[in-house]
């Protein structure tokens, strides 16, 4: 089948964690990972029902929750609107952060994301670009999506791209990323950029099918706010524990990656060891 005929669709569903700006000083102790990540979760739209259907069953055993969005920092942390944890023994909340890595590692979900460590960015670009440097979103959006339509076009699928709501200027910066990449390709250096094969313009024009914003109304929303965190983890430790559930489990795009295929998995950018 031709890519003109692409009927089939998939859908990422992306989150960002950490500051867009590149001259971010961290606030809290300077031996932490300090990164600016984007990144999510792909699906088949036709397993969304049953996505949703197991969520459900989830909350309900759990209900507390009550109509409260997953958001992985509260649960983590324990505070806010999940601040009802610290209610719990300790062995129920080991019962509920087990369910919740055990719902993550069962659902139809493919995890993806563009990390890039701010220290290693600003050391590799700013001698030569200093405040001309990108923000650190232009360069995780691209990157990110592009291996997500990747993974579409192996699928001979189209790509919708939804990205949680934030503010104004943020979901237009978004938008005109797409809009870019959908018109005339990647923005990157042709030369730099060669060994990853970038998809063409044309390529890309008909792959990427639409940019939508969603809130965190949606389940699947929520899970890339889940998922993310632990993939950011992972550039840092891959002994991350629920990183490596999420390898083991065959549940990041990585897993899907032959020489073959061509396609990519997570980006660590600027990493001492860059992938």
């Amino acid at each position: 089948m031709g890519i003109t005929e692409l009927q089939k669709e998939l859908h990422f569903y992306v989150d960002d964690s950490g500051s867009r700006d590149p001259d971010r000083k961290p606030t809290s102790s300077q031996h932490e990972p300090n990164w600016f990540a984007l990144g999510g979760v792909l699906v088949d739209p036709s397993d969304k029902e049953r996505i949703d259907a197991r969520i459900t069953g989830f909350r309900s055993q759990w209900p507390q929750i009550e109509n409260r969005p997953f958001r992985s920092y509260d649960i983590r942390h324990k505070t806010d609107r999940f601040a009802w944890l610290n209610s719990l023994s300790q062995a129920q909340q080991a019962c509920f952060f087990d369910g919740l890595t055990e719902l993550m590692l069962e659902l139809p979900i493919t995890a993806l994301a563009c990390v890039i460590d701010r220290p290693g960015y600003n050391q590799r670009y700013m001698n030569e670009y200093g405040q001309r440097r990108w923000k650190l979103c232009k360069t995780a959006f691209n990157i990110a999506v592009e291996r997500a339509a990747k993974f579409a076009v192996h699928h001979e699928a189209r790509l919708r791209v939804f990205v949680e709501r934030s503010d104004k200027p943020t979901e237009t910066q978004f938008k005109q990323y797409f809009n870019e990449m959908r018109n005339t390709g990647q923005p990157f250096d042709a030369i730099r950029s060669a060994k990853y094969k970038p998809l063409s313009a044309n390529v890309l024009h008909k792959t990427l099918f639409e940019f939508r914003i969603k809130t965190k109304e949606s389940y699947v929303m929520q899970l890339a706010d889940l998922m993310l965190w632990p993939m950011c983890k992972g550039g840092y430790s891959a002994d991350d524990r629920v990183y490596k559930l999420l390898v083991e489990n065959g549940k990041l795009l990585d897993a899907h990656c032959t020489v073959e295929n061509g396609l990519e998995g997570i980006k660590y950018s600027c990493f001492p060891s860059p992938t």
